[in-house]
C-alpha cells in the first residue's frame, strides 16, 4: 500500500493527513511531543480565531509580498471553506464585533479533539516522541524515539514542521540545517507578531509594564493615512500586543536596515490636530500641566506618564510642540524582542524552489507546508486559514504527483 509520512502533527500536517486519508493512502504523522497540536491550543487559550469576514481581496493582501503565493494556496481554501469545514466537525463559528471567526466555545480544544477522532477514524496512524533527524545516506526518514533511532522510507513526505518560535511547544525551526545540506532555499528565520524593545526609564517601567494603552492609533513609515487603530501593551522591554503585531514586519524592515525604528501614537485618535491645540493652548493658571491636559483632553494614567517618557521637558511649554506630540508621539524601538516569545515567523522555504503544488523542485516527493514556509501575516485568523491552505495543497499534490508516477510506471511497462 503507499505510504505517506507526514512530519508534524499541528494544523498544516493534520489538514494533509485528512486530504491523503481521504484518498484511501495510508498515512503516517510523526510528531516529536506527546501529543499533537501544542501550539495550537497554546493559540487559541485567549479564544480561538480561525479566519476573518472581510472581502477576499483585502484578505489576500494581508500577505503582502507573499500574496500571490497564499492567494494560490486559499483559492480551494479561503475564509468560507474554512468554516464550512469547522461546521462539518460540529463546531458551529461566529463573527466577532472586529469582523474576526471564531467557533462558538471560543476555543481551540473541542475543535482538536473532534479533528484528531475524525482523523483516527479515517485510519491515520499517529507516531508521537518521534523527532525528526533528517535523512541517511539511503534517502530514508530519520528518528529519534525513546527505544532509539528509526527509519521509514515512505513513497512521499510532506514536513509540516512549523516555524521558530515557541521551541517548548514544538516549532524550535530544527528543521533548518537539514534542508539548508539539501541545497533547498531557505529565508532567514525572524520573529513575526512579536514585541519591541526600547530604553524605557526605570520610573515609567515601576508605573506603567503591565497596562495597556487604548484608544490610539499607530503607524510607522507608512505614513498616517496607514495609521491603524487599536491598543496594544505597555511591557518592561517595550511594547507588545495587536497593534504592534500587525505592524511588526514594517518595524522589524526598519530596525534590520537602520538598526531602530519609529513608531508613531496619536493619543487623542477622535480629536482633530486644531482640537487638540486649542486644548492644549487654553489658559490652565495655577494647575499643573498634568491637571490641565487630564480636565481639558482626558489625557492621564499610561498616556500622560508616555507623553512625560518620550517628549523632551521643553516641549510641556510649547503648546504647538506638546499638542504635535499628542498627535504623533514617536516612540524609539530598537530591537525585536527574541524570536521564541514571537506568536509567528518570518522566512523558512522560499516558494521560489517549490512547485504550485508545494513539492520541492530538486527534491521530487518532499513537500512542505505550513509556517516553515516563507510567509507572513498579521494575526487576525490569517496565519491559521494560510497554515490549513497549504496544508490542504500540499495533500492534494502529493496524490497528484503519486497519481502520475503511478501512469509514469504504467506506461513503462506497457512499452517494455
Amino acid at each position: 500500500m503507499v505510504t505517506v509520512a507526514v512530519i508534524g502533527a499541528g494544523p498544516a500536517g493534520l489538514m494533509a493527513a485528512e486530504v491523503l486519508a481521504e484518498q484511501g493512502l495510508k498515512v503516517q504523522v510523526y510528531e516529536a511531543k506527546p501529543s499533537a497540536g501544542r501550539k495550537f491550543l497554546m493559540a487559541g487559550r485567549g479564544g480561538l480565531n480561525i479566519t476573518h469576514s472581510e472581502p477576499a481581496d483585502l484578505f489576500v493582501s494581508r500577505y503582502a509580498e507573499r500574496a500571490p503565493q497564499m492567494s494560490a494556496l486559499l483559492a480551494s481554501f479561503d475564509a468560507a471553506a474554512l468554516r464550512a469545514w469547522v461546521h462539518a466537525l460540529n463546531i458551529d463559528t461566529f463573527v466577532g464585533s472586529s469582523g474576526r471567526v471564531f467557533p462558538a466555545e471560543m476555543k481551540a480544544a473541542p475543535l482538536l479533539r473532534a479533528w484528531m477522532h475524525r482523523l483516527r477514524g479515517q485510519g491515520v496512524q499517529f507516531l508521537m516522541r518521534h523527532r525528526w533527524l533528517g535523512w541517511n545516506a539511503e534517502r530514508a526518514l530519520r528518528f529519534e524515539t525513546p527505544k532509539g533511532e528509526v527509519t521509514s522510507t515512505p513513497d512521499a513526505t510532506i514536513l509540516a514542521l512549523g516555524g521558530g518560535s515557541w521551541a517548548k511547544l514544538g516549532s524550535d525551526g530544527a528543521w533548518w540545517p537539514w534542508l539548508e545540506e539539501q541545497g533547498v532555499a531557505l529565508a532567514p528565520l525572524l520573529p513575526s507578531n512579536g514585541g519591541f524593545e526600547t530604553n524605557w526609564s526605570q520610573h515609567f517601567i515601576d508605573k506603567c509594564a503591565g497596562q495597556p494603552l487604548k484608544t490610539a492609533t499607530f503607524w510607522t513609515d507608512g505614513g498616517h493615512a496607514a495609521a491603524l487603530r487599536g491598543e496594544c501593551m505597555v511591557t518592561e522591554h517595550g511594547l507588545e500586543g495587536g497593534a504592534i503585531y500587525a505592524l511588526s514586519a514594517a518595524l522589524r524592515t526598519q530596525i534590520l536596515q537602520c538598526g531602530a525604528a519609529t513608531l508613531y501614537v496619536d493619543l487623542l485618535p477622535d480629536h482633530s490636530p486644531e482640537k487638540v491645540l486649542e486644548e492644549v493652548a487654553h489658559g490652565r493658571g495655577t494647575r499643573s500641566m498634568s491637571s490641565h491636559l487630564r480636565s481639558r483632553l482626558g489625557i492621564q494614567g499610561v498616556k500622560a506618564t508616555l507623553l512625560r517618557e518620550c517628549l523632551p521637558t521643553e516641549a510641556f511649554d510649547r503648546p504647538s510642540a506638546l499638542a504635535a506630540g499628542i498627535k504623533a508621539l514617536p516612540i524609539t524601538l530598537q530591537a525585536c524582542r527574541p524570536i521564541d516569545e514571537a506568536i509567528s515567523t518570518a522566512g523558512g522555504v522560499m516558494f521560489e524552489g517549490l512547485t504550485a503544488g508545494l513539492m520541492l523542485r530538486e527534491h521530487p516527493g518532499i513537500f512542505v507546508a505550513g509556517e516553515m514556509l516563507d510567509w507572513e501575516a498579521p494575526t487576525g485568523g490569517y496565519l491559521l486559514n494560510g497554515v490549513l491552505a497549504s496544508g490542504r495543497m500540499a495533500g492534494l499534490s502529493v496524490v497528484t504527483w503519486l497519481n502520475q508516477r503511478t501512469r509514469s510506471k504504467s506506461d513503462e511497462h506497457v512499452k517494455s
